[in-house]
């Protein structure tokens, strides 16, 4: 059996749902292809999601809680508060519920969806893309003028046309509890050589229940698990207490790939998401980002698939067109290790100590943005005299970051 469709789209997850939604209205016949069973499980993450990304898709009644606020906490205890109740600052949402709105938003638009499906193998000739999907047990061939991967951290499509690794690989490990003494509203952060070396961890509300997680890089781990350092933080840490009266309802975790390739796009194959190396190098977000690249790319792409143009010239044009937004992200992943991942906790301690200052949260609380870290930082340096001191690798990474 053979089928026929503009693009194919392999992962429905929220990147792979937008995606196809912003084709069906640009008028393109759309197949989604997911090897589960149901949309939404299973999921890896944090479940944020930034007022920019939500805006795009109005599903603010998947959202669990609001978060207006966060606590940060320096790896001896010094606490920085930051937030205002009036203005969200995420969203934590069901991701269950999230993914499937944003799926069912493209088959409304007109979006064909495969289930319990997947490829097997692709071929790309002259005039076509030709994949060989396994649909419920059947091998049949979807022939369409591009495929896109949207099918995560270790996508098939990646691997299958050798588009190269993501710079940076992290993983993560995360619990779903109730019983965390959280705030209404507020996320903690937790920061420390021992609970989450070179990164954080996190408590963040969500409805009845908090997720409580931690990342790093394999590298930093040394012979620990991310495992093994979240039960640190939650039993043999300075803040354990918090965690006493905590009982596990779910565990979850994965790989979350940052730092986008140079090519996300070649004839009749691209890649978005997290396919593409597009998480939040500050945070590990990836819905946020994934979106924005589907809004960058879609124009183009849309006019391409129209005039059959996929030639190799035309599709490095459309990944130069993602430069600015890698090189956002180059410069955030830089101020990230000049004041987390390359900071020792007593440099850590330092910078705590200066955030904690009445007058530099209120610059965080008027600058600060998760997603765009650098006009906070070009802030700090040039307000605050005793951040300058403390933080010379931060100047090199906004300068050559």
């Amino acid at each position: 059996m053979k089928f026929h469709y503009d693009v194919a789209i392999v992962g429905a997850g929220p990147v792979g749902g937008y995606l196809a939604l912003k084709l069906r209205e640009s008028g393109h016949s759309v197949l989604l292809i997911e090897e589960h069973a149901e949309v939404g499980r299973p999921f890896q993450c944090a479940g944020l999601v930034n007022p920019d990304a939500m805006s795009k898709v109005s599903l603010e009644e998947t959202a669990l809680s609001i978060i207006w606020g966060a606590r940060i906490h320096g790896p001896s205890g010094t606490p920085v508060e930051i937030g205002n109740p009036e203005r969200v600052r995420t969203w934590s949402v069901c991701r269950k519920k999230f993914d499937e709105r944003v799926v069912g938003k493209s088959i409304d638009a007109g979006a064909d969806i495969w289930l319990s499906s997947y490829p097997e193998d692709a071929e790309i000739g002259p005039d076509s893309a030709l994949l060989h999907v396994n649909k419920d047990g059947e091998t049949v061939e979807v022939e369409c003028k591009l495929i896109c991967g949207c099918d995560g951290a270790h996508s098939w499509v990646r691997r299958k046309f050798r588009f190269g690794r993501p710079k940076e690989m992290m993983v993560g490990f995360q619990v779903e509890v109730t019983g965390y003494p959280g705030v209404e509203g507020v996320l903690d952060m937790y920061t420390g050589s021992s609970i989450a070396p070179g990164f954080f961890a996190w408590a963040i509300p969500s409805g009845s229940t908090t997720r409580i997680g931690m990342w790093s890089r394999p590298d930093l781990l040394d012979e620990s698990s991310c495992e093994s350092l979240l039960g640190k933080l939650m039993n043999d840490s300075i803040w354990s207490e918090r965690f006493s009266q905590c009982r596990i309802v779910g565990k979850f975790g994965g790989p979350v790939p940052s730092g986008m390739l140079k090519r996300t796009i070649r004839p009749r194959i691209a890649l978005f998401g997290d396919a593409a190396g597009s998480c939040k190098p500050t945070t590990g977000g990836g819905i946020g980002p994934g979106f924005e690249q589907v809004d960058i790319m879609v124009p183009d792409i849309s006019r391409a698939i129209i005039s059959d143009n996929h030639s190799e010239e035309n599709m490095i044009r459309i990944s130069k067109m993602l430069d600015p937004m890698r090189r956002k992200h180059r410069k955030a992943k830089a101020l990230r290790d000049a004041f987390v991942t390359e900071s020792t906790d007593r440099e850590l301690d330092e910078i705590f100590m200066i955030w904690s200052k009445e007058e530099v949260i209120e610059i965080i609380n008027e600058t600060g943005e998760i997603d765009n870290p650098v006009p906070l930082g070009i802030r700090l340096l040039r307000e605050v005299p005793e951040f300058r001191r403390v933080a010379s690798k931060a100047a090199k990474a906004l300068i050559w970051g």
